[in-house]
């Protein structure tokens, strides 16, 4: 009876000592969490529109291959990215400078130049948040204003102050908060003046070209990089008189995982030191235009640049 007393006393401090073990990992994600091969692991969160989601896959598929890294994809609502970021539920996802500077920081631009802007946005998301801007792209997804080619010929418009000019012919297209946002309308008013429209329409976002397309409508909100500018019956007003601030792309990260993972940033700047404004525009066309998924699009871009990376 001793000896059996004793060998299930072993078993039982061993037993206990294996469960105590296995508690001590974080079941937290980002810098605290390891992948089943004991590697890093990082959470990628993306916006629910598509340039948004092709660039965090494409930063996935760079970090899996050049630092060797477990990468979990999340997407979420645009409004909640932020959020999730500074909640610690998301490790970093890409951002534009223009967005960080209005819609999170609340502040004006300082200037409407590239740099300055995201010097800006980066000194403050790393005093408030402790977040990391790293280095800004080139492409610049900006606010915009297009209208089809016929009209920009039957006018001669093709910059903002042309379409103010002409507003008193043009019906103009929004999704309506276009229209109140201070960084909408009210801007382009502030800097080019009223804009007498003969008509403002209100639709989805989605139908907007559709609705350029059948003539019921000459000038929309647009997106700098959208796909559907690919289509050469479309002309993308010029902002002539810079009322909006740059919206540079860039990988935002918490600094925490930076300290743990510092080879994300090589990657990462490597990777964004290949994306312009063509090159983004023309991504999401293969995914708004032809069709195809964002993953896919993104790793055959990722292919395409990963040996000078």
């Amino acid at each position: 009876m001793k000896k059996l007393l004793v060998i299930l006393t072993a078993l039982v401090v061993v037993g206990s000592s294996v469960f105590a073990l296995g508690g001590c990992g974080s079941d937290d994600k980002g810098s605290d969490a390891t992948g089943t091969d004991g590697a890093g692991k990082v959470v990628i969160g993306s916006k629910s529109f598509t340039e948004n989601e092709i660039l965090a896959d494409i930063y996935q598929f760079a970090l899996e291959d050049k630092a060797g890294l477990e990468v979990e994809r999340v997407q979420l609502a645009s409004s909640a990215v932020n959020t999730a970021l500074q909640n610690g539920e998301i490790d970093l996802y890409p951002e534009y400078t223009g967005t960080g500077l209005l819609d999170v920081l609340k502040t004006t631009a300082p200037s409407n130049d590239p740099q300055v802007v995201y010097d800006t946005v980066k000194d403050a998301y790393k005093t408030q948040f402790d977040i990391v801007w790293l280095d800004y792209a080139q492409a610049n997804d900006g606010q915009g204003i297009a209208v089809t080619k016929e009209i920009s010929d039957k006018y001669g418009i093709t910059t903002i102050s042309d379409l103010q000019k002409n507003a008193k012919d043009i019906r103009f297209v929004s999704q309506g908060e276009f229209i109140e946002r201070s960084d909408g309308l009210p801007a382009l008013v502030t800097v080019y003046g009223p804009f007498d429209f003969k008509k403002e329409l209100v639709i989805e976002n989605a139908l907007k070209y559709e609705t350029l397309l059948s003539g019921d409508g000459d000038a929309v909100v647009a997106y700098t990089t959208e796909g559907a500018l690919t289509d050469p019956k479309f002309v993308l007003l010029e902002d002539d008189k810079l009322a909006w601030p740059p919206y540079n792309i860039a990988p935002v990260v918490r600094a925490s995982v930076l300290e743990s993972y510092p080879k994300i940033a090589d990657v990462l700047n490597a990777v964004n030191a290949k994306i312009d404004t063509q090159t983004i525009t023309q991504l999401n066309a293969k995914v708004d235009v032809d069709k195809q998924e964002p993953d896919k699009v993104a790793k055959e871009f990722y292919d395409s640049i990963k040996d000078s990376l």
